[in-house]
């Protein structure tokens, strides 16, 4: 029997409203069980700070421009991260041995070879007095990867333990995901375009909230044919339609400038939704990030792929805490040289372990 260890994920997402925080106890294989989840919402000011320098930085030159800025939003996040993992484990007595510590990602390009999470692996270590895995998209973008998505080999255990293949699961978070596991056992993934990003920003800029709620105000609103279908063309004809890694920058709202925020909501929603619909691969389907929330855009969806889609949280599973439950299970495979990113996840060279552990206490 393999080894059981019991490990804390901390993920911070392309909302960058805050840290999900998931205990777990795995062998880093097949064993697997949920054992406490916890949402810590960043501060106003730090989700400002995180909001404001993401949008600075534009390409790779500029994380030598704000290389200042950075070194000190980066302490910010990691004292954070550090509080809430302490919080966190406090709420338990087992043993907890190592932190999957993803950052908050301010720059990925799989082109450059660059993924810039925000995040002080050392001192987060001295911080909690735990091992510590961190950096865990580098090594895949060394073996000619694509750095995204990790999270599939997760998503491949869950369904061994659940039985359910073929499968696809589906996760909407600011940029929309699949893994898509086969009744061979093979599996595959890919970026499929964004999720909540353009949604996001567009109620951000224009109204005083930071998301739309249930998708109520998209339902309200009216698409506007002609943009949507000029936007489509542009994104189908270009070479990022070809793309299986993307970045919330790849995408713009320019499209839907001068639309009131509801026509500009129902418009962003039926292009997101389009793009998604087209690309998911099987019928029964398990939707998982902060996008399952948006019933507009699901029933959207569901309308396009003529399929009900059905909540992760139905096999027991709170769908909120997947990626940093993910990034437990990733921790104990890196500390266990087991690979994390597969040929047919990143398009690596060969399935590569990754992460950096570190111990500084």
């Amino acid at each position: 029997m393999n080894k059981s260890y019991c490990s804390l994920g901390l993920m911070s997402g392309t909302s960058m409203d805050g840290v999900d925080a998931s205990i777990i106890q795995t062998d880093g294989q097949t064993k697997y069980k949920a054992i406490l989840d916890e949402y810590f919402e960043y501060p106003k000011n730090t989700y400002q700070d995180l909001t404001t320098l993401r949008d600075k930085i534009k390409n790779s030159k500029d994380l030598k421009i704000f290389k200042k800025q950075i070194k000190s939003i980066e302490k910010e996040i990691t004292l954070f991260h550090g509080r809430a993992a302490n919080k966190i484990l406090k709420k338990t007595k087992i043993n907890v041995g190592f932190i999957g510590f993803h950052g908050q990602t301010i720059f990925h390009s799989h082109k450059e070879k660059i993924s810039k999470q925000l995040g002080d692996g050392e001192f987060l270590s001295a911080l909690t007095k735990k091992k510590v895995v961190y950096d865990f998209r580098q090594n895949d973008l060394k073996n000619s990867g694509l750095g995204a998505p990790l999270t599939p080999i997760f998503h491949k255990m869950l369904e061994d333990k659940f039985n359910v293949k073929p499968v696809t699961f589906l996760n909407i978070g600011g940029i929309t995901n699949e893994t898509t596991i086969w009744k061979t056992g093979h599996f595959s993934a890919t970026d499929i375009g964004p999720g909540n990003c353009l949604i996001d920003k567009w109620i951000r800029l224009n109204s005083n909230k930071i998301f739309d709620k249930n998708g109520e105000i998209a339902r309200s609103g009216k698409i506007n044919k002609i943009i949507l279908d000029q936007a489509l063309d542009s994104f189908y004809y270009s070479d990022i339609s070809q793309n299986k890694s993307y970045d919330i920058k790849d995408f713009d709202l320019s499209f839907v400038r001068g639309l009131s925020l509801e026509d500009g909501t129902a418009t962003l929603t039926e292009f997101t939704s389009e793009i998604i619909s087209k690309k998911i691969l099987d019928k029964n389907i398990y939707i998982c990030g902060g996008g399952r929330k948006n019933k507009f855009l699901i029933e959207t969806i569901e309308k396009k792929i003529k399929s009900k889609i059905k909540l992760i949280d139905e096999l027991g599973i709170d769908g909120d805490f997947i990626e940093s439950q993910a990034f437990a299970y990733l921790a104990i495979r890196s500390f266990l040289k087991l690979p994390i990113s597969f040929p047919e996840t990143t398009g690596c060279e060969k399935p590569c372990t990754g992460g950096i552990i570190v111990k500084n206490f």
